[in-house]
C-alpha cells in the first residue's frame, strides 16, 4: 500500500513520457515480444504466433493476390510480434531473386510463408521452391497461405521436418528428367542460426549446391553486429568455395562456386 501511495505523484510524469515516446515504447515492446517468440519456438509461443498471423492474413488479404498477402503480413507486423522477414529484409531478398532468376530454391525456415511468397512471385515460369519448416502447425498454416496467395502445388513443395532430415533426403526432389541432380541455385536460411554453418556444410557435402554457382542468403535475427562476420570467417576457413557478396539489413549473401 505504501508503494502505491508513493507512486501516485509520479503518475503525471509517467503519463507524459509515455505519450511523448509512445512510438518508441511500442517498437521496443514489439521487438522484445518478437525476440521472446523467436527464442520460444517449439515451446508454444511460436505456435501462438503462427495461429495469430495466419488468422489475420487469411481474413484481411485479397485472396489470389500475392502482393496483397505480403502487405497484410506487413500490416500485422506493425502491431504484433511476428516471425516474418519484414519489408526491409524482403526487399533484399527480392533484389537477389530478380538478379539470379533461380530455377531451384531451397528455403530453410518457412514460418508462415512470408519469404516463400516473396520468392515465388518472382521466380521464372520453370522455377520451383522447396521450403522446410520443422513446426507442423506453422508448416500447415504457411502452406495454406501460399495457396491463398495464388500459387499452385507444382510451383512449391513444403517439407515438414528438421533441416537435418530435409537435407539428407533432398536429392530426389532436385532431379531432372534424366535422373541427374541439377543442384540448387538459391538457398535462403532463416531457421536456427546455430544450424547455419552445419547445414551449409551438409548441403555442400551432399552435392546439392549447383557447382557452377549457387547463392546463399543467411538471415540474422537478434544477433550481434559481428555475428555474420564470425560466421563468414568459419565458412571461408573450411575451403575457398565461398565468397561474401553483400550484407544488408542483417541479410548476408554468399556466392558458392566449385567450377571456378
Amino acid at each position: 500500500m505504501w508503494l502505491l501511495f508513493l507512486s501516485v505523484p509520479l503518475l503525471p510524469a509517467v503519463a507524459m513520457v509515455s505519450h511523448r515516446h509512445r512510438v518508441t515504447i511500442s517498437a521496443l515492446c514489439g521487438g522484445v515480444l518478437s525476440w521472446v517468440l523467436g527464442r520460444g519456438r517449439g515451446r508454444g509461443q511460436g505456435a501462438a504466433c503462427a495461429r495469430s498471423t495466419h488468422a489475420f492474413v487469411f481474413s484481411e488479404c485479397t485472396h489470389g493476390k500475392a502482393d496483397s498477402v505480403l502487405a497484410t503480413f506487413d500490416l500485422y507486423a506493425e502491431t504484433h510480434p511476428s516471425l516474418s522477414l519484414g519489408p526491409q529484409r524482403g526487399q533484399v531478398l527480392d533484389k537477389v531473386v530478380r538478379r539470379v532468376a533461380p530455377r531451384l530454391v531451397l528455403e530453410l525456415g518457412m514460418h508462415c510463408g512470408y519469404g516463400s511468397i516473396r520468392m515465388l512471385r518472382l521466380l521464372p515460369p520453370a522455377g520451383r521452391l522447396l521450403t522446410v519448416e520443422g513446426d507442423p502447425l506453422a508448416s500447415e498454416l504457411g502452406e495454406e497461405l501460399l495457396l491463398v496467395a495464388g500459387f499452385k502445388h507444382h510451383q512449391f513443395q513444403v517439407l515438414t521436418c528438421s533441416s537435418v532430415d530435409a537435407i539428407a533426403s533432398l536429392r530426389p526432389h532436385l532431379g531432372s528428367e534424366d535422373g541427374t541432380c541439377e543442384g540448387l541455385d538459391l538457398v535462403l536460411m532463416d531457421h536456427d542460426p546455430q544450424r547455419y554453418l552445419e547445414d551449409l556444410v551438409a548441403l555442400d557435402a551432399e552435392g546439392l549446391l549447383r557447382p557452377s554457382g549457387c547463392y546463399i542468403l543467411l538471415v540474422h535475427r537478434d544477433q550481434g553486429p559481428g555475428a555474420s562476420r564470425a560466421l563468414m570467417e568459419q565458412i571461408t576457413a573450411r575451403n575457398g568455395r565461398y565468397a561474401l557478396r553483400t550484407e544488408e539489413n542483417a541479410v548476408m549473401e554468399l556466392y558458392y562456386c566449385v567450377d571456378g
